[in-house]
């Protein structure tokens, strides 16, 4: 796979503690980073979806008046 490099700044202190992490030491900063940012990208990719959904189907609902009430009409089967 083709890595490519690129240039970030940390300062002193955030970067020190990276280091001093046991998984920088071994794996190398870059592969931390790496994992860190695809956490970062599933948690907001997990977010934006959440998000679609409240909108959707929350009380900022853009289905309309005609269907208001309708969410109560259902019922779950008796389990006994």
């Amino acid at each position: 796979m083709y890595m490519k490099a690129i240039q970030i700044s940390f300062d002193e202190a955030l970067l020190a503690e990276l280091d001093a992490t046991e998984e920088a030491r071994r794996e190398g900063r870059s592969a931390v980073l790496r994992k860190a940012v695809r956490e970062y990208l599933r948690r907001r990719r997990r977010h934006a979806v959440a998000e679609s959904y409240r909108r959707a189907y929350g009380d900022e609902s853009p289905l309309g008046e005609e269907f208001e009430g309708w969410e109560d009409q259902g019922q779950w089967p008796d389990p006994t």
